[in-house]
């Protein structure tokens, strides 16, 4: 297969919130092709650990190779989920967690791979290829109800009854299989005005990604288990592609860093009043104010500590 380069967002920025300590222990939770994870690595002394995690079968090569050159760094080759749920039973702790979340360039570079319409492949938009229903089985058998519901719900398409209405009434005749057929489709139903900013069929195809893969789900499960498995004075970094997403880590963070209500007649505060355990460290931080990668625009970093 032909070998995609790949540049991290926010590399930089990234590692540097994570206040590397030499002798720590780091989880890279998204390790993509590897490039936070090599800068992480690169400030470790020998006794320092660096876990990653990826469900992507071809990052999960990546990861082999690295680790043949360095044996401090231990692979889970499954969902960041599934991964930290085990970590949590194994009693790990870390210093740091990394969380780079959204499509990396080589999954969008290959055609094979379905998560873009500028390329003609298989429309399959899987996180992990090898598991579950693809994005071509999805749009070929869902009610108009329900692709309206998620054409909205997740990139606010403004057409989405009309696009899930053609779809339904274009598979009639013949299967929806490539990215193209799909793009093609969208384009027919939005309206010219609507192409002048970008690809008419960009808010559908990141919202059937986001719904294939259960994008916003597994964030919101997966921000608790990171907090647990964070150390007293560990760093939490994420990095989010669209506001649904930023939206849940903002609230996160947000919950975690405020104290317990307390009625304010009430003259003592009881001892066992919530305490915040998370602290936001600074502001966001978007790439667009640090980064050359076009595709990187919309990213947005957060940063937290637990106390």
């Amino acid at each position: 297969m032909e070998q995609i380069s790949h540049q991290s967002v926010l590399l930089n920025q990234a590692v540097e919130a994570l206040n590397i300590k030499p002798s720590g222990h780091y989880l890279d939770a998204t390790f993509g092709r590897g490039g936070h994870s090599k800068m992480i690595l690169s400030q470790l002394d020998s006794t320092g650990r660096l876990s990653v995690v990826d469900c992507d079968p071809e990052a999960i090569k990546v990861a082999e190779q690295l680790q043949l050159q360095d044996k401090r760094l231990s692979i889970y080759a499954d969902g960041f989920e599934q991964a930290l749920t085990g970590m949590q039973d194994a009693n790990l702790q870390f210093d740091g967690i990394l969380f780079d979340f959204g499509v990396s360039s080589p999954q969008i570079d290959q055609a094979e791979r379905g998560f873009s319409f500028q390329k003609d492949g298989p429309l399959d938009m899987r996180m992990n290829n090898s598991t579950g229903i693809t994005a071509a089985e999805w749009v070929n058998s869902a009610s108009v109800d329900e692709m309206k519901k998620v054409f909205w719900r997740y990139s606010e398409e403004k057409n989405a009854g009309r696009i899930a209405r053609k779809i339904v009434e274009v598979r009639e005749e013949k299967p929806i299989e490539t990215t193209f057929d799909l793009a093609d489709l969208v384009s027919e139903i939005n309206p010219p005005f609507y192409k002048v900013k970008k690809h008419p069929a960009t808010r559908v195809f990141q919202a059937i990604r986001i719904f294939i893969n259960d994008e916003l789900g597994q964030v919101e499960r997966v921000l608790p288990l990171a907090f647990d498995l964070l150390r007293q004075g560990g760093r939490l970094v994420v990095i989010s592609f669209h506001s649904l997403e930023d939206r849940l880590v903002k609230r996160f963070i947000r919950t975690l860093s405020l104290p317990a209500k307390v009625d304010r007649r009430m003259p003592v505060i009881p001892d066992d009043a919530k305490q915040p355990v998370l602290k936001s460290l600074g502001k966001p931080i978007k790439a667009v104010d640090h980064d050359d990668n076009v595709r990187a625009r919309s990213a947005i970093m957060r940063v937290a500590e637990k106390l």
